[in-house]
């Protein structure tokens, strides 16, 4: 024997008035300051594929940035003012 569907109501339940609720309702009202604190990435099926667990992708990552940061050199600075072409 199948349960008979209650009706959906738009409603609020009957311990709650609508003047306990100060200002306007918004839906999502803190999802942009939760996105921009959230430090979850998503990877890429293949790249997440080739890495067993969150250790292994932290220290490949870790690896990647000591590599970068000793093979970094700093730029050369232009010596004086910018050279015209002559017509």
């Amino acid at each position: 024997m199948k349960k008979a569907k209650r009706a959906q109501k738009d409603e609020l339940r009957p311990a709650y008035k609508r003047s306990d609720f100060t200002g306007p309702l918004v839906r999502g009202k803190y999802a942009k300051r939760l996105r921009e604190s959230s430090n979850v990435v998503v990877l890429k099926p293949e790249v997440a594929a080739a890495f067993p667990n969150e250790e292994a992708v932290n220290a490949v990552l870790s690896s990647l940035i000591k590599i970068a940061k000793s093979t970094a050199r700093p730029t050369k600075r232009s010596g004086g003012r910018a050279r015209t072409r002559a017509a």
